[in-house]
């Protein structure tokens, strides 16, 4: 069994970013690790070297990061005193990875430190970085590797990637990160589950009757249209985010909290899920694309009026489908799974609807939908809402629904950190149960792979839909098939 490799205490860390540069790095990476700075959670000595092509000296690239990442760092967490001193932790090695072996980057690296490398480059790179620290012997058994998605575009290329990475690293020093994981009310989702007796019994069908995971984001493809008309949302969130999603909500309890054992049985339920042929496409998919309309009041183009978008391009920038899981906790429950861009607002959400009373005593009430449902915010706000029938005010038994509300936010006094900020503590310390494993990886690549192949054979356009709106109509109807609806 495959476990944690902890961090060895005393050593001295360097934090190496491949694609130190990006955009990544510096909206979220750097961010992040200053706000570990700020809150102590860095260990003594660490140093946080990032490498670029550009001809910057550590001066030059001390005033890059204080203009590009600085305004990402929110008013109320910014400190000088901490940011000068986050500061003195920088520092820059020019590589062009593609053209150079990394004889630049191990002369920087200290001697004995224990190295993080975060590979935050275009997944083509992996197998080059890893093959060029190898060689430079920056590879030792402390090392870890830090992989962002994609992790490929199918199975056989994120079986490429795996093997490659795993010539030099072992699986205990494999980071798959998957920022969704990092996320408080998703790590919350575990103690909802495991540590509530009231809940655990009816987390089953025929309790529940169907489960609703949104991940809807209100910005269109931006400056990653290069990147996202080769992958579409299938690939950049299908696979990964909303998959993880799932598996934490279907998941049976795991023997205990220890990285294997929880991912185990994330593995089990990734090799539950009904496969896709080309009739349950056609009837269970939906794929759409938006077009011109109006998002956060104001007029905004369509996918195909983006810069660098090819003319005419099939790619889909929305997602919604009907799974099912074949076990017997899930059997005949449909988990609904929709993600978009340009959608009506941003917001990340898993509902739980359960199912409605045999019999009811009260017939002339004629709700819509589940009477009780459990509503679990991502984003914007974090939150949990159980939602419950009662009694409205006066004479008579008429019946309204009403919310219990966890606010997370009010319901704890602790900081909340975000989730880059959290996931790269866990490298840190060595804890890989918020990351996946190879085999999850490529069992969630085995799932989609039939979907993406089947709509390529049924060669359908994708659907329209208006910026600014919750996706096309089709979307609609495939919950309307089943009594259901979508909880915006």
């Amino acid at each position: 069994m495959t476990t944690s490799a902890q961090s060895a205490p005393g050593l001295p860390l360097d934090m190496i970013i491949f694609g130190g540069m990006g955009d990544l790095a510096v909206r979220k990476l750097l961010p992040a690790l200053y706000m570990a700075h700020l809150h102590g959670n860095l260990p003594p000595g660490t140093r946080i070297v990032s490498t670029g092509r550009q001809e910057f000296d550590r001066a030059a690239y001390l005033a890059f990061v204080e203009e590009k990442s600085r305004p990402f760092i929110a008013d109320a967490n910014f400190a000088d005193e901490a940011w000068r001193g986050f500061l003195q932790l920088l520092e820059f090695v020019r590589v062009d990875v593609q053209q150079d072996d990394l004889a630049a980057l191990a002369a920087a690296s200290r001697a004995g430190a224990e190295r993080v490398f975060y590979l935050a480059t275009a997944p083509s790179l992996f197998t080059t970085i890893c093959d060029k620290l190898a060689a430079a012997g920056l590879v030792d058994r402390h090392a870890r590797v830090v992989l962002e998605k994609p992790l490929g575009r199918d199975l056989a290329s994120a079986v490429e990637i795996n093997e490659a990475v795993g010539r030099h690293f072992a699986e205990s020093q494999i980071y798959r990160i998957d920022h969704y994981l990092g996320k408080e009310t998703v790590q919350n989702l575990m103690v909802l589950r495991f540590g509530n007796s009231i809940l655990e019994p009816l987390w089953r069908a025929p309790n529940i009757s169907s489960v609703q995971i949104t991940v809807a984001e209100e910005v269109g493809v931006g400056s990653r249209a290069g990147f996202y008309d080769s992958a579409g949302a299938m690939r950049d969130m299908v696979q990964n985010h909303l998959l993880q999603l799932l598996c934490i909500v279907a998941m049976e309890p795991p023997t205990s909290l220890a990285p294997d054992a929880v991912r185990d049985e994330k593995l089990k339920v990734l090799r539950s899920l009904r496969r896709f042929n080309l009739a349950t496409i056609a009837r269970d998919t939906v794929r759409g694309q938006y077009t011109r309309g109006v998002s956060g009041n104001q007029e905004v183009q369509g996918y195909l009026e983006e810069p660098n978008v090819p003319a005419g391009s099939a790619t889909e920038t929305f997602v919604a489908l009907r799974a099912f899981i074949d076990t017997w906790r899930w059997s005949k429950v449909p988990f609904y799974l929709r993600t978009g861009k340009r959608m009506g607002r941003r917001s990340s959400k898993i509902v739980i609807e359960f199912a409605n009373p045999p019999f009811s005593l009260f017939p002339e009430y004629q709700h819509g939908g589940a009477a009780n449902r459990l509503v679990i915010e991502l984003q914007p706000e974090e939150a949990i809402k159980l939602q419950l029938m009662a009694k409205e005010p006066g004479s008579g038994m008429h019946m309204q629904q009403v919310a219990l509300n966890l606010d997370l936010q009010s319901a704890f006094s602790q900081r909340r950190a975000e989730a880059y900020e959290r996931l790269l503590i866990d490298v840190v310390r060595g804890r890989l149960t918020h990351f996946m494993r190879r085999d999850e990886l490529e069992a969630a690549w085995e799932w989609a792979d039939p979907i993406i192949d089947g709509w390529s054979t049924l060669a359908e356009q994708p659907r329209p839909y208006a910026a600014g709106t919750w996706g096309p109509p089709e979307s609609f109807a495939l919950l309307a098939r089943d009594g259901a609806s979508w909880v915006e």
